[in-house]
């Protein structure tokens, strides 16, 4: 490709960044945008905007930036979380070493590489960009071994650089996640233990099960325990009548006979209106009465499964029995620390435990075979890139091809938009997967689903393009390891092109995309204007670490294998980082919520990426200089190699453990200090509305929702009438039993669920012409 194919890509995706961030600092300060741009927090200063026309809103300014980059690391922790904090620490060591990369690179092996041969060099715009390659420079030159002398020392300070720099960030994320863990001092989830594989018995529930168990191995610790039903339907039940609420809770009684005030819809088509309904006390009444009669005998299955939440007395016990083996039978008994009661996947309790080996190898075989049918579109976009071998294949386009802005615009910046957009199927399929494996919260589902996306990319953007790039009938070369290496060391220089207008469209674009919310904003356009509903959507998005981190992650990787080979990607990569440096803070502090946080377990994933990159580059490397025949060269880069895979270890050894579990020092002066200031018991307290399962952390609560205790056999409950008053402990241990809501089993939840449909249904009535 030549070097006006490249900057035709970028001045393409320069012209839609420029737009779309113009339109950005416009559109967010419009009223009616306010939940797309500020879904978070809606700002004071926005209100005041809202009956008034004035000048400012409809002229771009760049505040949004500022107040993106005056924010601190404290305030992102505080707003988003860890897991934000992380992110922004990989975009900040991405800026690091790449600034490093890009000032050394730009000016010491760029002009190496364009003078590696005697040729006649054309003016840069028609100069090939393979000319800016290490694959430019003439092998036994006179001055060929003072050249790659200057690649291999760049290389040295460019690892050297990186592993310090990450060894840093390590450490200062290790001591943020002791901070995260030791100042959640009432989290519910530190003393709650999961337990999955419990044996069925023929003579007594899953809970008596469990009582006995647990009261025989662990009575020193053991507080109390809560099983697990399937009641998935139930659940479905309670969301949605908590909607309706949502829904209805702004009409007020305004008139002597309690009417509610009528909903008038006005249709975007033909512009008739018409009353939604109209409900009285007496109707309510009746249709209750009614759907009691009729509905009586219905039931909903609460079907015990075979998974508790066990809690125990302090958090060091909790830790301990999560961590050891409970029987000789791996597979009975499974304990792992229990996630944060909004971050649990309750849908995959329910499944069983031996059943999930079954989905793993089932949901990895359907990732491979996934990833194989991507070479399709991968092949078909290499071609793009190849024109000699588009016209063979097709000859009806010589003609169009012929033409210089065809071929720029085909070359430069049609192979990565159609990649870009094959892409965008990837994460949805992933997160299909990473749910079927039964992953047991959130967290851990969209942290599978990071690293599947991440492997994908990784393969089919950098191998695949790498080892069939170079011609398309050269598949074959995946079918034979053992030189993967040296067609690796053969490619990567010629593919370095597709790779940079890789970053542009799918950095600089997405990037522009993203901070625009284009998805939101429609669906919000859509709406208002078609659809007519004036109030804002409860509706808040979590973000997407899932589909973000393996984008940054995969750049990174871009960044170190074409730095010492073809340096001219890094400006636009350097470009790249910065921006999304601002434009992700601003999305943190503005438009995602927070809703769960892994305690910072996306940095590993983050530093593994890195390590690997590091080692693949160097690989490479290794490879050009033998096919450049340097060995001296050649050979101070296995030093190199060893010298990586031994720092990583030592960073596995030295700061990983802490990312695995919790440290019991730091729990056991957390138990102290609850003992000493007497907030234990109120924790113990909390434990079972904490994890309560029908309980929703939402803004309409479920008052006097809570667990009875003492269930006989038949169904019968005897403790609620109880007059003895007994000990916090002794209530929390008698378990959950049956659930229930203001003290109705949940079996009667259905009748009132259809009573409330019944009275919510609006009347038919005739639109007036």
């Amino acid at each position: 490709m030549k070097v006006g194919g490249l900057l035709t890509s970028a001045g393409i995706n320069i012209g839609l960044c420029v737009l779309f961030l113009s339109l950005y600092s416009i559109l967010r300060k419009q009223p009616q945008n306010v939940k797309v741009y500020f879904g978070r927090r809606i700002a004071e200063e926005h209100n005041r905007l809202r009956d008034a026309f004035i000048l400012e809103r409809f002229v771009p300014s760049p505040s949004w930036i500022v107040k993106s980059l005056r924010c601190t690391e404290e305030e992102i922790l505080a707003t988003a979380g860890l897991d934000a904090v992380v992110f922004n620490r990989i975009l900040v060591f991405s800026i690091r070493i790449f600034s490093l990369a890009a000032i050394l690179c730009i000016f010491g092996i760029l002009p190496l590489n364009y003078f590696g041969q005697d040729m006649h060099h054309v003016r840069i715009p028609s100069a090939s960009l393979e000319t800016f390659t290490i694959g430019n420079v003439e092998e036994r030159s006179r001055c060929y071994n003072h050249r790659l002398w200057v690649h291999c020392v760049v290389l040295y300070i460019i690892s050297a650089v990186a592993c310090i720099l990450i060894y840093l960030e390590y450490k200062h994320i290790a001591r943020l996640r002791l901070y995260h863990i030791s100042r959640a001092t009432s989290n519910p989830s530190h003393f709650t233990v999961l337990v999955r594989g419990i044996p069925k018995s023929s003579t007594e529930s899953f809970s008596r099960t469990v009582e006995s168990f647990f009261t025989k191995y662990h009575a020193s610790s053991y507080l109390s325990h809560q099983v697990v039903y399937k009641v998935g339907k139930v659940q479905k039940i309670v969301s949605g009548a908590k909607k309706v609420y949502r829904k209805f809770r702004h009409f007020k009684s305004a008139t002597v006979d309690q009417r509610c005030r009528p909903i008038t819809f006005q249709c975007c088509f033909c512009g008739a209106s018409s009353n939604s309904f109209q409900l009285l006390p007496s109707d309510y009444e009746q249709e209750s009465e009614k759907s009691d009669v009729n509905d009586s005998s219905s039931s909903l299955p609460d079907e015990e499964c075979g998974a508790a939440i066990v809690f125990f007395k302090t958090r060091y016990a909790a830790l301990v029995v999560a961590k050891i083996l409970q029987t000789s039978n791996p597979m009975r008994w499974v304990t792992t620390l229990a996630p944060e009661r909004d971050d649990i996947y309750w849908s995959n309790l329910w499944l069983p435990y031996k059943q999930l080996w079954i989905r793993h190898i089932v949901t990895l075989l359907g990732s491979i075979v996934f990833m194989f049918l991507f070479l399709i579109p991968v092949t078909f976009i290499q071609g793009l890139t190849q024109l000699e071998q588009l016209q063979q294949r097709l000859p009806f386009l010589r003609g169009i091809l012929e033409k210089k802005y065809m071929t720029q615009l085909i070359t430069g910046y049609l192979p990565s938009v159609i990649l870009q957009i094959f892409l965008y199927t990837v994460p949805p399929t992933m997160m299909l997967f990473s749910t079927l494996e039964g992953p047991i919260s959130h967290s851990e589902r969209k942290k599978s689903a990071c690293c599947k996306v991440l492997y994908f990319t990784i393969w089919n953007v950098f191998f695949v393009n790498v080892l069939s790039g170079s011609a398309i009938s050269q598949l074959n070369a995946l079918s034979s390891p053992k030189d993967i290496p040296m067609q690796l060391a053969k490619a990567v220089p010629v593919q370095a092109t597709f790779f940079t207008t890789y970053v542009l469209t799918s950095g600089w674009a997405s990037l522009s995309s993203e901070l625009m919310q284009l998805f939101s904003l429609t669906w919000n356009f859509a709406r208002r204007y078609l659809l007519r509903m004036k109030e804002d959507s409860d509706l808040l998005y979590s973000f997407p670490y899932h589909t973000e981190v393996p984008k940054v992650l995969l750049c990174g990787l871009l960044g170190f294998t074409c730095s010492v080979l073809a340096p001219l990607i890094l400006p636009f990569l350097l470009l790249y980082f910065c921006l999304g440096y601002v434009v992700y803070r601003n999305q943190f502090l503005n438009v995602y919520c927070t809703k769960y946080d892994t305690g910072g377990l996306y940095w590993p994933i983050a530093h593994n990426t890195t390590i690997f990159s590091l080692i693949l580059t160097q690989i490479i490397c290794l490879g050009v200089f033998g096919l450049k025949e340097s060995p001296v060269a050649a050979g101070f880069t296995v030093p190199l190699i060893i010298f990586t895979l031994l720092f990583n270890q030592y960073c596995r050894k030295r700061h990983l453990p802490l990312f695995k579990t919790f440290p019991a020092q730091n729990l056991i002066d957390m138990d102290k200090e609850d003992q000493q200031s007497g907030t234990m018991e109120d924790l113990h307290r909390r434990l079972h509305s904490a994890y309560f399962q029908f309980h929703d952390t939402d803004d309409v609560p479920l008052e006097g929702v809570h667990s009875t205790a003492g269930r006989d056999e038949d169904g019968s409950g005897s403790s609620g009438e109880s007059s003895r008053k007994e000990s916090p402990d002794d209530e929390l241990k008698s378990g959950l039993s049956h659930p229930t809501l203001d003290g109705l089993p949940v079996s009667r939840l259905r009748n009132a669920v259809r009573s409330l449909g019944s009275v919510l249904r609006p009347q038919k009535r005739e639109l007036p012409v």
